[in-house]
């Protein structure tokens, strides 16, 4: 069982039905599928499941709508999504004696880490179909800064916005993070966007990703706008030779967590060491499995694959930043395939005149 819910969202829930948020999925060992849906009509449209039932038949509450299914339907054994919360699932233990409820953190969730991260046909022509809008925004931004030269972060993050959603998009991945000289020094800058002016002399960095189905692309360009300082060509110059490494490492069979430790080697290498992984899977959600990250020492997290399979979709993004230099960072989505790594977006370095 799983919920997905403001507060407790879980992008399982729309692979397993379709249906895109704010319900609980109860699925038999039989493979049927209970959907209790808050927004009924929408999921009577869009759900793939036998059963529905309507969240507000249990008050909306999520305790509540766990405890009748489990006790009415007479399950005796039930595992629940490790998101829940712990006071819940204690409680629920509590009202239930006779029910034997699984609630672990290697549970169901990795199952479905581990299902999602070799993407079907279906979910490629959705992820193909977000990064082609992402490649064409990425074109015209690029033509509107050789225009006009500078724009002002807010003005750029609209305006990708409202393209998206122009051409089909149910929105963008995630907030749009567009950074200035002065801010592009974080990895995250914040706020994501300001009344700062985007492309003036230096580093600016913008970070986006387009929603098209459920499924996300996820991009980030650099703008550098000459005369650069020497550092500045140095930071640039490192990256572009990270992202070329870390594309020729992107093969089936390769493990995830060495191409991030190798290409954290050669940035460490170059006096930047980078304090982000270097590129995660894209699906249902901006990060998903797989991490090409080093090894932690608390080891792998839960669905993390240990070998690249074709059908996987990733990003890889190195990055350099500097307090006074600023930043800059490279980010495009890969389709591993039995001969490496197709590139699906065309995100680059945009070189502006002085």
């Amino acid at each position: 069982m799983l919920a997905d819910f403001e507060g407790l969202r879980n992008a399982s829930l729309r692979y397993l039905t379709g249906h895109p948020m704010d319900a609980l999925l109860l699925l038999s060992c039989t493979a049927e599928a209970l959907l209790v849906a808050w927004d009924l009509p929408l999921a009577e449209r869009r759900a793939q499941v036998e059963e529905l039932l309507p969240y507000g038949r249990f008050d909306r509450s999520v305790y509540r709508t766990l405890k009748e299914l489990l006790s009415e339907r007479g399950i005796r054994r039930a595992e629940l999504s490790g998101a829940f919360p712990f006071p819940l699932v204690q409680e629920l233990g509590q009202a239930l004696p006779r029910t034997e409820l699984l609630c672990r953190r290697e549970g169901i969730d990795e199952e479905l880490a581990e299902l999602r991260s070799v993407k079907d046909t279906g979910e490629l022509e959705a992820l193909r179909q977000a990064c082609s809008i992402s490649n064409a925004l990425v074109d015209e931004l690029e033509a509107l800064l050789a225009q006009r030269g500078e724009a002002s972060e807010t003005e750029l993050a609209l305006y990708l916005e409202a393209q998206a959603r122009a051409r089909g998009a149910e929105g963008m991945s995630f907030d749009t993070l567009a950074a200035g000289p002065g801010r592009s020094f974080a990895i995250h800058a914040f706020p994501p966007y300001t009344a700062g002016s985007f492309g003036a002399r230096g580093l600016s960095i913008l970070d986006f990703g387009v929603c098209w189905e459920g499924y996300r692309s996820d991009v980030t360009l650099t703008a550098l706008r000459a005369p650069l300082s020497r550092q500045q060509r140095q930071m640039s110059e490192a990256v572009a030779e990270a992202y070329e490494l870390g594309l020729s490492l992107v093969k089936p069979g390769a493990d995830p967590e060495q191409i991030g430790a190798s290409v954290d080697r050669f940035l460490a290498g170059r006096g930047y060491p980078m304090p982000h992984g270097l590129g995660h899977g894209i699906g249902l959600e901006a990060h998903e499995a797989p991490m090409l990250r080093p090894p932690r020492p608390s080891g792998p997290a839960a669905g993390r694959p240990n070998a690249l399979r074709p059908g996987m979709v990733l990003t890889i993004e190195p990055g350099a930043y500097h307090p006074e230099a600023g930043g800059v960072r490279l980010e495009n989505d890969l389709l591993v395939t039995e001969r490496g790594a197709e590139p699906l977006t065309r995100a680059r370095f945009l070189r502006l005149g002085g």
